[in-house]
């Protein structure tokens, strides 16, 4: 492995019901104005606005909303936000939400405190902020580990760019696996496939041999891919989600990074084209990623090999899978249950 020096600043409450213990240890050692991030307004209607302010007001913070943001935050967006911080003499920020509201606020952050614009900041002049308004994070949708690192995915609609920003890292993240029970399925499985390809990209960087990061990788890849079987079966199963989250956290704290480089090529496709479709996410990447690694499979044969050993569906369970499919004869040609597992060990 490569020299490193590892850095976590955030210290992490987890665990079902945590979320007003952790508050109640934070909020005493922050500023007295918040701003109270969150995005579309689903925190309101699962009540995990209410309880969070309630707390906040117990604690006699003034509060300053600031709301809407969106999937795939915008720079509009950042900008809005750092200049609403900047009127009201802002504290601290509480980012209440997934990624997008997470990354959003880590650059709001930061932008607050500069008074030249990041972006040029860090694409022109090549350097980072090294301050910001502190944060704190309270996920309500895991998946894209946002919430122990200071990186951002931001949307740039004038230059039709999306890509990372570096902001501010929260000091405090709070991982209450309750506040998911509302999030649609298909965005779970959506945020669970990301945290399966931030594990999965690192794993396929460069790295000296042996080393315990691709161990860690495959774990959680394997533990990821456990818990989304055990949601298909039961998409209420509150400790599955509990584990997707600790997964997401773990593949994107920058441990399995350290001393080495990562295969983030697949993100960087998936940013662009959400610069251009406003896709989803986790969505584009799960379109993207078996491609891709069918078009690296020679040159990474024997790290393909062990993912699959260690990680990923049996050609056994493809097997079966493909005896008991049903098979139709209203498409253009019937297929037969050899073809139906040829095509099954494609997709792999």
């Amino acid at each position: 492995m490569n020299q490193f020096t590892y850095v976590c600043p955030t210290k992490v409450y987890f665990g079902e019901g945590i979320t007003s213990e952790a508050l109640q240890k934070e909020l005493p050692r922050i500023g007295k104005k918040i701003m109270l991030a969150y995005g579309g307004g689903s925190v309101k209607k699962n009540g995990i606005y209410d309880e969070i302010k309630h707390l906040l007001m117990q604690a006699e913070k003034e509060i300053v909303d600031f709301g809407g943001i969106m999937p795939n935050p915008t720079y509009a967006k950042v900008q809005e936000g750092a200049k609403l911080a900047r009127e009201h003499n802002i504290d601290f920020i509480l980012a209440v939400g997934g990624g997008s509201v997470i990354d959003c606020c880590k650059v709001i952050s930061a932008q607050a405190m500069l008074k030249t614009d990041i972006w040029n900041m860090e694409y022109t002049q090549e350097t980072v902020p090294e301050t910001g308004i502190p944060l704190g994070a309270v996920i309500t949708a895991s998946g894209t580990g946002a919430e122990m690192n200071a990186g951002a995915v931001i949307t740039y609609e004038e230059k039709k760019w999306k890509g990372p920003i570096i902001g501010t890292c929260a000091s405090f993240a709070i991982l209450n696996p309750l506040y998911t029970a509302s999030v649609p399925t298909i965005q779970v499985y959506s945020g669970a496939f990301d945290t399966l390809s931030h594990a999965m990209e690192t794993y396929f960087g460069r790295s000296d041999n042996d080393n315990v990061s691709d161990d860690v990788a495959l774990a959680i890849m394997r533990n990821t891919v456990v818990n989304m079987r055990r949601l298909l079966k039961n998409i209420n199963d509150m400790q599955a989600r509990g584990n997707l989250m600790w997964d997401s956290a773990m593949a994107e704290n920058g441990i399995l990074k350290v001393g080495r480089s990562t295969d983030f090529q697949v993100h960087q496709i998936e940013h662009q084209l959400g610069a251009y479709t406003d896709c989803n996410h986790g969505q584009g990447l799960s379109v993207i990623q078996p491609v891709y690694y069918r078009h690296i499979l020679k040159d990474a044969e024997a790290k393909l090999t062990e993912l699959e050993s260690k990680v990923e569906i049996t050609l056994e369970v493809l097997r079966q899978v493909a005896d008991t499919c049903n098979i139709i004869t209203s498409n253009p040609r019937a297929l037969d249950r050899e073809e139906i597992y040829h095509i099954l060990c494609e997709c792999m």
